[in-house]
């Protein structure tokens, strides 16, 4: 039986205590995608988009959202980043757009949750900039690549 590790004895959520932990670097990487027209998808890339720059808008909030983790998700810890980078490619054919976080840090838990946060807003960023444009884009497949540093060591997702 696994146990989580954000349940103490009685079943109660609490933050884990990482007080005793060395810290280490730790990295995670996520990835996402945002499901568009193609006619959409031109309009981002032809900088035709009301709104402004897309992928700019997307990627200054996606690291915002990455540095505030620890406000709006209760049991994370706020951590003091050290890197975050941001990057998308666009397949015309599919109009998608696909989204990639990598969040660095030295400290004493992992930055799992600023990467899918950092993605998952870049995501909510580029639908609400195109929304008149499309409003039936689909956010999808927002997840954890890899992660390593700390104690459980290195994750790799097979894609």
């Amino acid at each position: 039986m696994v146990k989580l590790t954000h349940l103490d004895e009685y079943g109660q959520a609490r933050m884990v205590d990482v007080t005793g932990k060395t810290p280490t670097v730790r990295e995670a990487v996520a990835r996402g995608r945002v499901i568009m027209k193609p006619e959409t998808l031109a309009l981002v890339e032809g900088g035709k988009i009301p709104k402004g720059d897309v992928y700019g808008v997307a990627r200054i909030a996606g690291i915002m959202a990455a540095k505030e983790t620890g406000r709006i998700i209760p049991m994370c810890h706020p951590l003091e980043l050290t890197g975050i980078d941001i990057s998308f490619q666009s397949n015309h054919d599919r109009g998608e757009v696909a989204i990639e976080a990598k969040v660095k840090t030295v400290g004493r838990t992992g930055v799992e949750m600023e990467a899918l946060t950092a993605v998952s807003v870049a995501a909510l960023t580029i639908y609400d900039m195109c929304k008149a444009a499309d409003r039936d884009m689909i956010l999808t497949d927002i997840r954890l690549i890899s992660k390593r540093g700390g104690r459980s060591g290195i994750f790799n997702k097979e894609e």
